[in-house]
């Protein structure tokens, strides 16, 4: 996979931050208050659970990407390769379009797709409670683990852009990549909730955003074209 695929994927992880912050924001504040530390009414520093919260989260989405990535590359393989493959990735710069309308406030057809993955997260949620309250970062991996299959428009899109990655490496690379964009965000919203709230609900910081991700979903028709 090239580096620059890689870069972009980052870089709407890094943009998805307008979306991280409506989506994400609140369970981070709850998350990080719901920390119980090993002995009662001693302070414990929120770094770590933070850390492994968000490393289960990304090895949610890797592995997601992998899964993919592989139905992808066995889609192109039953039929004419390049064709598929070209197929899939209309439709990936599509999805992109769609993801930057759907981060700016423009459009909210991604909400109706967001509304089909709550049928697997409510199978998925209640594995979460198992490891709450979360007293110790082992606690808190198996938390994000759970956590990075809940259902997010933005989270779909890059997962469909997988679809067209060419294999499960491929593909788990691209959500890796997309994963490590978004860390910056929501480490920060554990900190610093309330003065990022206030920026992202900016309209003009979320039409840049969003303009900045379609952009490059036509980006990905016009090379595919």
């Amino acid at each position: 996979m090239e580096a620059g695929t890689l870069i972009a994927a980052f870089v709407i992880g890094l943009l998805g931050g307008v979306h991280c912050m409506g989506m994400c924001g609140g369970i981070v504040g709850a998350l990080t208050l719901g920390i119980r530390g090993p002995v009662p009414g001693e302070r414990t520093r929120p770094a770590p659970f933070l850390l492994a919260y968000n490393l289960g989260r990304m090895t949610s989405y890797t592995l997601a990407g992998a899964l993919a990535g592989g139905v992808g590359w066995f889609a192109a393989h039953l039929a004419d390769v390049n064709q598929i493959q070209q197929v899939l990735q209309v439709l990936a710069g599509l999805f992109m379009i769609a993801l930057g309308l759907y981060l700016a406030g423009w459009w909210h057809g991604l909400v109706y797709l967001e509304r089909a993955g709550g049928l697997l997260w409510r199978r998925l949620e209640p594995l979460g409670r198992r490891v709450m309250p979360v007293r110790s970062p082992a606690q808190a991996l198996g938390l994000g683990l759970v956590w990075g299959w809940l259902p997010c428009g933005l989270v779909y899109s890059v997962l469909f852009w997988s679809l067209a990655a060419g294999g499960a490496a491929q593909g788990a690379a691209l959500m890796l990549a997309f994963g490590v964009g978004t860390l910056p965000n929501l480490l920060l919203m554990g900190v610093f909730a309330a003065r990022l709230a206030t920026v992202v609900q900016k309209a003009w910081v979320r039409g840049l955003a969003g303009a900045a991700v379609a952009g490059y979903g036509v980006y990905m028709l016009l090379v595919t074209w």
